[in-house]
């Protein structure tokens, strides 16, 4: 079975979008409702997700982690990290998928660096301001070193579904998934994907608050 597994927080004009186009392309959509408090898990279920939701709001890597446990309870196969904004294509699944297989790995990291074309796609201030400064915590997470490691893109196998528990509530599970397939020796290779940024996304505020918490939970355990 491969799961597709959406956190989701406030995500409302776009989460069902987003779950009707991942259907025709996964077995089942899991949509982590983290705490949200407008309509995102109505209409996520009304859009055919299976959904979960956190009484609070926990962060990212706690709602791919409550989707990680959904998925070893139901013996999936495969899981897709795949956001809720409608920033990623659906269209680069299976490339993914058959690089995957061709490879024979364990996890696909997608990346926004991979070619010239993605790269030039990426604002100037994440390029330039932000990648640099996501590269440094990675280096202190001791993890594989990948061109994009805080791409929310990625795909697990049943291997490293059993070996990756998120420790890390928020933005900082982006370093603590290389660590943890350079810890269990799991095979992954990255491939190149397209990210939409829409005019609501994170600026360099957002950017900022997501290197602050890769860099306290680096530290806080």
């Amino acid at each position: 079975m491969f799961l597709a597994i959406v956190p989701a927080y406030n995500e409302s004009d776009r989460v069902g979008s987003v779950v009707r186009s991942l259907l025709s392309y996964v077995d089942t959509v899991l949509v982590v409702d983290d705490g949200s408090t407008d309509t995102t898990a109505k209409i996520a279920r009304q859009a055919g997700a299976t959904v979960l939701s956190h009484r609070l709001n926990r962060g990212q890597g706690a709602a791919l982690e409550t989707g990680h446990a959904y998925a070893r309870k139901i013996g999936a196969t495969h899981v897709l990290h795949f956001d809720a904004d409608g920033q990623f294509s659906v269209g680069d699944i299976i490339p993914a998928r058959e690089a995957m297989k061709q490879a024979k790995a364990d996890v696909v990291f997608g990346s926004r660096y991979a070619t010239e074309k993605h790269n030039l796609r990426v604002p100037w201030t994440k390029r330039v301001l932000l990648r640099p400064i996501g590269k440094i915590v990675d280096r202190l997470f001791g993890g594989v070193h990948l061109s994009d490691a805080h791409n929310g893109f990625r795909i697990l196998n049943k291997k490293a579904l059993e070996c990756i528990h998120l420790s890390h509530s928020g933005m900082a599970h982006a370093s603590e998934v290389p660590a943890l397939v350079k810890k269990y020796g799991l095979r992954y290779i990255e491939v190149p994907v397209s990210v939409t940024y829409h005019e609501y996304g994170q600026g360099v505020s957002g950017g900022i608050r997501v290197v602050r918490d890769l860099v306290l939970g680096k530290f806080s355990k």
